[in-house]
């Protein structure tokens, strides 16, 4: 009976094993090999060079300044959207406590706030590349110039326009983290908050003590995620900023680089070595980001 349930779960597990070694496992294996090459196309032929093109990549100012993008992008991006998701889902269920339930047409403030997660983000991009216009056709700057101030170049400007794209992000994505916490606060026992009020706790008491740990697993949760898409950033850089990374790659991420060296400069030795270093940075933050919060909870427990 054993024997013929591994056979069954084997045969199941035969197709979805292949078909994610075909087209995950290898094709990225084969990058690794090609980022060691110098390898321009499908018609060169690819000469080994070792770790030539990673010991390019540190005299590199275009992709360090595109990884230091990143960084930014990975120490504000999920803080911001967790603390906006949290403050608004707490204001839609009442923390939790006696008042849960309290605001009226809760549901319908859940879909406009969960919105921005349908449009495609290269939708969500030209979006905003016609409210960030630095005229008085744009949304932001319309206002400006009618009151006879000077518009501001949301995206033409190198000290504003990651802060722009920052907050395209952020905007995209804490819609989804509302209805998540929503929720995770729903499912709270409301006896909890009850003794806890019996005993003098509300408010800020109420949340630090009681909805904050409980969503302990989810915020960390949605922190490695968000980590992830502050490292994997290309469609929006790409779509809405000029130059695909600009102005003066003021807004360029590794992704955009990748991209710009394997199709544009048909480097695609290069290109792979860059993505390599890209695939380091996601899994070195996924791992560190788990095996911390797997030890808290050891320390906890």
């Amino acid at each position: 009976m054993d024997h013929g349930r591994r056979r069954f779960v084997a045969g199941f597990l035969a197709v979805p094993i292949v078909l994610y070694a075909t087209y995950v496992i290898v094709p990225s294996a084969q990058a690794f090999l090609v980022a060691l090459t110098d390898w321009r196309g499908v018609n060169a032929t690819p000469r080994f060079v070792g770790t030539d093109n990673f010991r390019r990549l540190l005299d590199d100012d275009a992709f360090l300044r595109a990884a230091g993008h990143n960084l930014l992008l990975l120490v504000l991006l999920p803080p911001l959207t967790i603390a906006l998701a949290l403050l608004f889902a707490c204001l839609l269920t009442g923390g939790g406590g006696a008042r849960r339930g309290a605001v009226r047409g809760a549901g319908f403030y859940r879909v406009v706030f969960f919105f921005p997660q349908v449009p495609a983000v290269v939708l969500v991009a030209v979006l905003f590349q016609q409210v960030f216009r630095p005229d008085r056709s744009g949304m932001l700057n319309a206002p400006l110039v009618a009151m006879g101030f000077e518009p501001i170049g949301f995206l033409s400007e190198t000290g504003v326009a990651l802060w722009a794209v920052l907050c395209v992000l952020v905007w995209q994505a804490v819609g989804f983290y509302v209805v998540l916490f929503s929720a995770g606060i729903a499912s709270i026992p409301r006896e909890l908050f009850e003794a806890a009020a019996l005993d003098g706790a509300e408010g800020a008491r109420l949340f630090l003590g009681i909805t904050l740990p409980l969503l302990r697993d989810t915020v960390q949760a949605g922190w490695v995620y968000l980590g992830i898409a502050a490292l994997d950033v290309f469609a929006v850089v790409w779509v809405m900023t000029a130059e695909h990374g600009g102005p003066d790659h003021s807004t360029t991420v590794m992704a955009a680089e990748v991209y710009r060296n394997a199709f544009q400069y048909f480097r695609f030795g290069y290109a792979c070595a860059m993505g390599v270093v890209l695939f380091l940075f996601t899994v070195g933050f996924a791992v560190f980001a788990l095996r911390l919060s797997r030890r808290e909870r050891i320390e906890l427990g």
